[in-house]
Order: C-alpha cells, then structure tokens, then sequence
C-alpha cells in the first residue's frame, strides 16, 4: 500500500522539521511538502496533490481556519488534520464549521499523531479528547438544533458516528444495510444541519450524546 502523503503547514520551522523528522519515522507516512501559511498551503496543495494536510491554527497572513476553508472549497475532499493548543478553542470551532476533518493537540507523542493521521485519512474524524472536551466547556449548549429532533434510530446513529464508526461498522453494530446506514447518516447531518461528520462528532459531545473524551476516538 503507498504511504500517505503529507503536507505540513506551520510558520515556525523548528516544528515544521520537527513535525517532518517524526512522521518519516512512520513506514507508511510520507512527509511531501511544507507551507509556512495558508496562502503557500494552497499553492502546494495544488503542486504537490497531498493525501493529507496537517494544518496549524496561529499562522500569520492567512490562519489556519482561513486556509481550511480556502482548500475545502477547492478539493473538498481533502483531509485536512489541525494542530492545536488549550488556547484555541474559538479557533478550533471555526476550523471545525470550516470543515476541518480532525484535530490534535501540539503535544501529542508521535504514536497519536500517528493514528490521528491515518484515522482521518480513512474518512474518519479524529478529536483529541482533551480539547474536545475543554472547547465544549468553552461554548455554550446548542439551542435550536436538538437531539430531539432526530428519531431514536438516528440519535443511536449519531453516538456512533461521534465515536468514529464507518458507516460499515455502523451498519454491523445496528443490525441494518450499509446502505440504510449511509441514508441515516445522511439524514443526521441534514436534520442537524451539519456539513460533516466531524462536526456531527463535536455535535454530540456538545449535547451531551457522548462524553469528550469517547467522541471520534484513535485507533
């Protein structure tokens, strides 16, 4: 199987060398290209055709939930996994209503980020556990778009998907077609007016559903 290949995108170059030295370590990793802001995230994006890219929140010129949405809007299948602190839980809510697929704290040992990468690579959100749970102590409680409105056969699918099953996975643990469980999933994020699953994830940490730290967990 071919390595994933890794954009990183950082302004400081001490973490973005450092960042490269340990994901090569990975035998299916494959660090690709390096930007220092969104602005040089987009023009690799586009020369070095990433299948992945590991993005960093406090840039200057262009910040990281900018150039999430700039490169979503583009290649809106792209995964793209952020970097993030304690510190930027308004960041980090604006990278996830931008699209962001996953996010991990900067100081994750080099096994998490890992998995975090290969997690979203395959399609599946990734929330640390830790920063999900400080950013949904940090916003209030969703008001208008309740569990409520979902039946109960679709809330059993939204915990699912917030504790980061495939739709495969969804469908073995339910009982049902793969395809029935796509259409659920489908219907969630309509019904909650949501545009991905890794919203759909902080979603139901938020509403309570699932506690942070079982939200779209690693490996």
């Amino acid at each position: 199987m071919a390595p994933i290949r890794i954009l990183i995108v950082d302004d400081h170059p001490i973490v973005r060398q450092g960042l490269a030295t340990v994901l090569r370590l990975q035998p299916d990793l494959e660090v690709v290209g390096e930007a220092r802001d969104g602005r040089e995230a987009l023009a690799a994006v586009g020369a070095v055709a990433p299948d992945l890219v590991l993005m960093d929140l406090m840039m200057p010129e262009m910040d990281g939930v900018a150039a999430i949405a700039a490169i979503k809007a583009q290649w809106p299948r792209l995964p793209i996994l952020a970097l993030t602190t304690f510190a930027e839980a308004e960041m980090v809510l604006g990278a996830v209503q931008a699209g962001v697929d996953g996010y991990v704290l900067k100081d994750v040992d080099v096994e998490e980020l890992a998995r975090a990468v290969r997690q979203v690579h395959s399609g599946q959100p990734y929330l640390h556990p830790a920063a999900t749970r400080h950013l949904v102590q940090a916003t209030a409680q969703p008001a208008e778009r309740t569990p409520e409105r979902l039946t109960a056969r679709e809330q059993e699918v939204l915990t699912l998907v917030a504790r980061g099953l495939t739709n495969r996975a969804i469908a073995r643990a339910l009982g049902i077609a793969e395809k029935t469980a796509s259409v659920h999933v489908s219907n969630v994020l309509a019904k909650l007016e949501l545009s991905s699953r890794t919203q759909a994830a902080l979603y139901a940490a938020h509403a309570g559903l699932v506690r942070p730290a079982d939200a779209a967990p690693g490996g």
